[in-house]
Parts: structure tokens; C-alpha cells; sequence
């Protein structure tokens, strides 16, 4: 009978965060896959679990990965955990996971503390539509090509910062996304030094000249809405009219018109309710007003 993988998500700071779900999984396995084993042996400890350890990190997940999926269709329990937080996750387990898939192994996710969601929370910025991507390439095309994806991201995004490179990443940024752009750096979230400071992008760059120590997540507000074009609303609710009146549904005819005038579908829809209100009163005034009507 076939075992599974459990992906457990670890605690990023503070032990009391291990769900007792975790801990059952971690003294239950047959085996435990972690980044570090020394650091993922002091909580096997305080779990009381004497699971095995092998290690699993980005230079030797390919090479091991085919080994542990047999282990696993022989039916050994496995858990694979990160050094802090959830695996996969600007972390190593995705080659694994996509072959327990491939091979049938069930995959079960084992959820907990989460820097990207703690640091979201705490931050005070828009929560509805987020957008996590990990850590800025560090040099060259791909970087310059990052920021200005991110500068123009509408929604929240969160980032971890490396403490050896959070001056240059925050500068970039700052420049990228303008001294302005709302955000929030979480420092040693859950630990005992955690700490959240929250500003313009410009004044945590300012504030990390002097550099920066522990485990940082960025959250930066999505770009603001660009300035509408002038809305012509006479123009526009004549020219949805027409397209309607040749037989395209109204939600395709504000898209159209839409695109063609460059403006937001949403204000083309609003303008032309308007127009069909305000058709309608004038209607009800001219019957109110129709001479036959009249009891004089």
C-alpha cells in the first residue's frame, strides 16, 4: 500500500505556531525531509518525534527525488519541511512534489505560519488581491525587467528581502515604484524582535542605509489607477446604442467601445445607465405631460 508525502508548514519564529496536526504528522513520519537537519532536528525534539531525517535542499532535490517516490510507493509516511514557513513556497519541494503527482503518491498539505499572510495582515495595505513574488533577482536583465513589472503591479505585493541586499532591493524599489508607493517591512515576524515599519518606500529606504538583520518581508501597494481619458458620455452611450441596435449584447458593445476610446469598461457601463435613466424620465415627463392626459 502506498504511502504519502505531508507538505508541513513550520513555524517561522515562534515554536508555539506548530499546529498539533503538525507535530502528529512530524512523530508519525517514517521519514522527515528537510532543508537543514540540524536546525529540523531541534524541533523533531521539541515534538518528541524520532522520525529520520534526510536532507533536501535546492542542490540535491533532483538527484534524490526518484529514490523517495519509490520509498513512498512502498509505502513509507513522508514529511517534507522547510527551514521556516511552508514548503515550496521561495523554497525547495516543487520537483518533489510534481513526481509524487506524476507517480499517483498522494500529496497532503499540512497548513501553519506563513510570513507572506503574517506580514500581509500586519501591514495595513489591501488584502483583497495580492501578489507574492518572492526575491528580486539580484542582477542584470531580469531584474531591471522585475521592477518595472512591479511598479506597474495593481495589486498588493509581497517580497522577502535578503538582509545582505535589503538596502540595494529598497533603493531599486524606490526608484522603480516612486519614493511615494505606500509599504510596510516586516522584520523577524512572531520572533522577539519582530518588528513592522510602515511608510512611503523612500523612508525605508532611507531607514536601511544603516542595513537591516533577520528575516524581512516586503509589502508594497499596487500602483494606482492611471488618470481616465475625458469621457464624452453623449458620444459614448450613442455609439454602445448603435452597436446594440446591430445585435451585440450590451456587456460586448461597452468592451468595445471601451477599447477603442482607451477608458474603463466600468465607467462606459455607468455612462450609459445614465443615458437609458435619463431617457426614461424624460419619457415619464413627456406622458405626464401629454395634453390628453390633461383633466383641465
Amino acid at each position: 500500500m502506498s504511502g504519502s508525502l505531508s507538505v508541513v508548514a513550520t513555524p517561522i519564529g515562534n515554536l508555539a505556531d506548530l499546529s498539533p496536526r503538525a507535530a502528529e504528522v512530524l512523530r508519525a513520519a517514517d521519514l522527515v525531509l528537510a532543508e537543514d537537519t540540524r536546525r529540523t532536528g531541534r524541533l523533531l525534539a521539541h515534538v518528541g518525534s524520532a522520525a529520520a531525517q534526510r536532507s533536501l535542499h535546492e542542490h540535491n532535490e533532483r538527484a534524490r527525488v526518484d529514490e523517495i517516490v519509490d520509498r513512498i510507493v512502498a509505502g513509507a509516511e513522508v514529511a517534507l519541511v522547510t527551514d521556516a514557513g511552508t514548503p515550496l513556497v521561495s523554497d525547495p519541494g516543487l520537483v518533489l512534489v510534481r513526481a509524487c503527482i506524476a507517480a499517483g503518491v498522494t500529496v497532503v498539505p499540512i497548513p501553519g505560519a506563513s510570513a507572506v499572510l503574517a506580514a500581509l495582515v500586519a501591514s495595513g495595505l489591501a488584502s483583497d488581491r495580492v501578489a507574492f513574488d518572492g526575491f528580486l533577482p539580484r542582477r542584470g536583465g531580469a531584474r531591471t525587467a522585475r521592477l518595472a513589472e512591479l511598479a506597474d503591479e495593481p495589486r498588493t505585493v509581497v517580497l522577502f528581502l535578503s538582509p545582505h541586499r535589503a538596502a540595494d532591493d529598497l533603493t531599486d524599489l524606490a526608484a522603480a515604484c516612486g519614493d511615494d508607493r505606500p509599504a510596510a517591512l516586516c522584520r523577524e515576524l512572531t520572533k522577539l524582535h519582530e518588528e513592522i515599519r510602515r511608510g512611503p518606500l523612500g523612508e525605508l529606504r532611507d531607514g536601511a542605509r544603516d542595513g537591516l538583520r533577520g528575516e524581512l518581508t516586503l509589502v508594497i501597494a499596487g500602483a494606482p489607477e492611471p488618470d481616465a481619458p475625458a469621457l464624452d458620455a453623449v458620444t459614448v452611450a450613442e455609439e454602445v446604442a448603435a452597436l446594440v441596435a446591430d445585435g451585440r449584447s450590451t456587456r460586448d458593445a461597452v468592451a468595445q467601445v471601451a477599447s477603442a476610446h482607451g477608458l474603463r469598461r466600468r465607467d462606459v457601463y455607468a455612462t450609459v445607465l445614465a443615458a437609458r435613466d435619463g431617457a426614461t424620465d424624460a419619457q415619464g415627463t413627456n406622458e405626464r405631460q401629454d395634453p390628453g392626459e390633461s383633466r383641465g
